[in-house]
């Protein structure tokens, strides 16, 4: 059960003082010996999981790493049988970030995302942003162009990246009705709805909607490509 130092040991004692009381220190060490930048998590990172998850109802430091724990489980760690033996602690974490979202907290995108990786929806987990400047760039799947999705602020289109003239070609989006989702997009946006997050329940039926092709002008669904592209094991 290493950690991201190699080492076995330090972070049982680590865990041991967090439980004591709050230390900051502690879980800043603990964030850095479990989960490293380019989306790599430990062995140690799993086995902690159950003490962080036990903590997590009302300490926003163990929720939130517990859920970058979780965020990068689907990455290439080695660990499919340790995670898997985590499979009701994960659950009971599902449910206590449902409880978490309901009281519509400042943290709620965190938590939204954390929800969405326990559910193993990994790569909406890490592709959702605050819809203020989401892109996503996809290949048509008729005539294999590069197109960018755009979702946010400065509007909600498909274009052709220009290095020098940025987004060309724009089409607007077509947004799927709200009765018409099914899968992850339901649960998406009833649970955004739920919780009064008005503004992300909009922008996620644009995202399982439909884009139009700049090029070829056929038309594709956005999330249908981005799940084929970037699903682990699709």
């Amino acid at each position: 059960m290493h950690d991201c130092y190699g080492e076995v040991d330090r972070v049982p004692e680590l865990l041991e003082r967090v439980e004591r009381e709050d230390d900051a220190e502690a879980w800043t060490e603990l964030g850095y010996r479990l989960c490293l930048e380019n989306d790599l998590v430990f062995p140690a990172g799993f086995a902690a999981l159950p003490r962080l998850i036990r903590l997590a109802s009302n300490n926003p430091r163990a929720r939130a790493l517990a859920g970058t724990i979780l965020q990068r489980a689907a990455g290439h760690h080695g660990c499919d049988d340790l995670f898997a033996d985590c499979a009701e602690t994960v659950a009971e974490f599902r449910a206590l970030l449902d409880l978490h979202l309901k009281s519509r907290p400042d943290d709620y995108l965190a938590g939204f995302l954390a929800s969405l990786a326990a559910r193993e929806q990994y790569h909406w987990s890490a592709a959702l942003g605050d819809f203020t400047d989401d892109f996503y760039d996809l290949a048509c799947p008729h005539c294999d162009a590069e197109v960018t999705i755009a979702i946010g602020d400065y509007g909600r289109y498909s274009a052709i990246r220009d290095w020098n003239l940025g987004d060309v070609d724009r089409r607007d989006l077509r947004p799927a009705s709200p009765e018409g989702l099914s899968g992850p997009g339901r649960w998406m946006h009833e649970t955004a709805v739920r919780d009064g997050q008005e503004e992300l329940a909009c922008a996620i039926t644009y995202l399982f909607g439909d884009a139009e092709c700049p090029r070829c002008a056929s038309v594709f669904n956005i999330a249908d490509e981005y799940a084929f592209a970037n699903c682990p094991g699709s």
